[in-house]
């Protein structure tokens, strides 16, 4: 295949995924959550654009999450992608400029196709033809956006009106203007006129073309992304951009920077089963529901409920003579709203966060580089978790100048480091690690490590941590003297 018909999925994960709490939270955001497949949904994003004439994708993300989607990306057998962390968000024009100039480094005529981790496709085959019918329009220099069409007056999306055919690509259509988000009258204008789609945020264009507008429409975005790459450098896996000059980039959207500016923008209608899962309201439109119009998940009993969307990550949930209503069940947090609520969730988690409250930043479950941890009980000067250690994955070797611990491994063997001292912990043994003592824990097997801490001291927190080597680039380096 030539260099020029080559796509280079362009990944876009810096979502927070507020309006699914208290599934979806700040450490762990919808895009690293199984919602409507059988993978998460970066996974799921990352699989359908694999295969022959698509390149090994381009992630953009922001540093908090780097060690999820790495994971993520190899359990789903994703090869070769490269991670680049943004230091602060600058919404999708920024990032989209930062993947072009770094594919046309390679490849001058190479395309891009951006997608944001965090969309459903049901129907991959559809997807797969609007991408060739895109890349058509793209190797004649158009930016193209992949138009979703409407199956009702919708008032959450923008929408495309389109214009006559592309020469030469056919089943792309010119665009004529973009539309804001209408009111429910305007949104039923449009659908009654023909010729709007809603705008999906999904793109494909060469690279160069891309930043052809960018140089006209955007230099000065332009400039500080060429800035921040120069100056990025490699930390283990992933690429870190200069902090100065991303900083001092202009933000905005991919949209308003340079899709309603430019003169060749073009639209690409397609039938996909698409969704932007904006709320869970948009989870239960495309759920298998049963003949009550149900769409159940988990440990769930329902008698005389109708129209619902009901889902337990743990306890169980009864419900009973109710209908229209989403119950969405954590270990740690329980939401119940009526379906046409469902897009002011976002205020539940503004209000957590005004009461300094965690239940909008952390699960109970807490994902780490090298496993998880979960918070068992608690109480004055003392904590219990339940840690589990991936195989191969080591915690840094560390120190706590409040606390003291002690490990019970239930499950597996564990390599324990403290002080001068190493040795191995094998099923129902434990050890003690005393107070100021350096510590490290490792898992050298082939399966999960299980193991139960107990924490007591007069302060318990995560930031009683000093850390003297990490695996994860997680000890800052030595200042060298002045």
């Amino acid at each position: 295949m030539p260099q020029s018909d080559i796509i280079t999925p362009v990944i876009l994960s810096g979502g927070s995924g507020s309006r699914l709490w208290p599934l979806s939270r700040k450490a762990l955001p919808k895009q690293f959550l199984s919602l409507a497949g059988t993978g998460s949904m970066i996974q799921e994003t990352a699989l359908r654009a694999q295969g022959d004439g698509f390149a090994a994708p381009i992630i953009i993300s922001n540093q908090d999450h780097r060690f999820l989607i790495a994971e993520q990306l190899r359990a789903a057998g994703v090869k070769g992608a490269r991670i680049v962390l943004e230091p602060a968000g600058r919404n999708t024009a920024p990032a989209v400029t930062i993947a072009a100039l770094q594919i046309v480094q390679e490849n001058p005529d190479g395309l891009m196709l951006i997608m944001p981790s965090d969309h459903v496709v049901l129907d991959i085959g559809a997807f797969r033809e609007g991408v060739a019918v895109a890349r058509a329009a793209a190797a004649q220099g158009a930016l193209v956006t992949f138009g979703i069409r409407p199956t009702g007056p919708e008032t959450g999306y923008g929408y495309i009106k389109s214009a006559a055919a592309l020469t030469g690509a056919p089943g792309a259509l010119a665009v004529e203007r973009f539309v804001e988000k209408p009111d429910l009258a305007t949104a039923q204008s449009y659908l009654d006129a023909g010729g709007y789609y809603w705008n999906s945020g999904m793109f494909l264009f060469q690279a160069r073309s891309f930043l052809a507008e960018m140089e006209r429409l955007q230099p000065r975005m332009l400039a500080c992304c060429r800035d921040a790459l120069a100056h990025g450098h490699h930390d283990l896996d992933f690429i870190r951009l200069g902090e100065p000059a991303f900083l001092a980039c202009p933000a905005d959207s991919i949209d308003y920077a340079v899709m309603e500016k430019c003169a060749n923008a073009a639209v690409v209608p397609v039938e996909m089963g698409w969704s932007d899962v904006g709320s869970w309201h948009s989870l239960w439109d495309i759920a298998e529901r049963g003949p009550d119009g149900n769409a159940i998940q988990g440990d769930v009993l329902t008698e005389n409920v109708r129209n619902s969307y009901i889902r337990s990550e743990g306890p169980l949930v009864a419900a009973l003579g109710v209908e229209n209503l989403v119950v969405v069940a954590t270990k740690d947090a329980l939401l119940v709203s009526h379906r046409d609520a469902c897009q002011d969730v976002k205020k539940i988690v503004e209000l957590l966060e005004s009461r300094g409250r965690d239940q909008h930043i952390h699960h109970a479950v807490v994902h780490r580089p090298w496993g998880t941890y979960e918070g068992i009980d608690s109480g004055p000067r003392f904590q219990v978790k339940r840690i589990v250690v991936n195989p191969g994955a080591k915690l840094s070797l560390q120190m706590h100048h409040h606390r003291a611990e002690h490990w019970i491994v239930v499950q597996g063997t564990a390599l324990v480091t403290c002080d001068e001292r190493q040795f191995e912990l094998h099923s129902n043994e434990s050890t003690y690690i005393p107070l100021g003592a350096k510590h490290r824990l490792e898992n050298r097997g082939s399966e999960p490590l299980h193991l139960i801490e107990v924490q007591s001291g007069a302060y318990l927190g995560e930031d009683d941590i000093v850390r003297f080597e990490d695996t994860y680039g997680r000890v800052p380096a030595p200042t060298k003297p002045a």
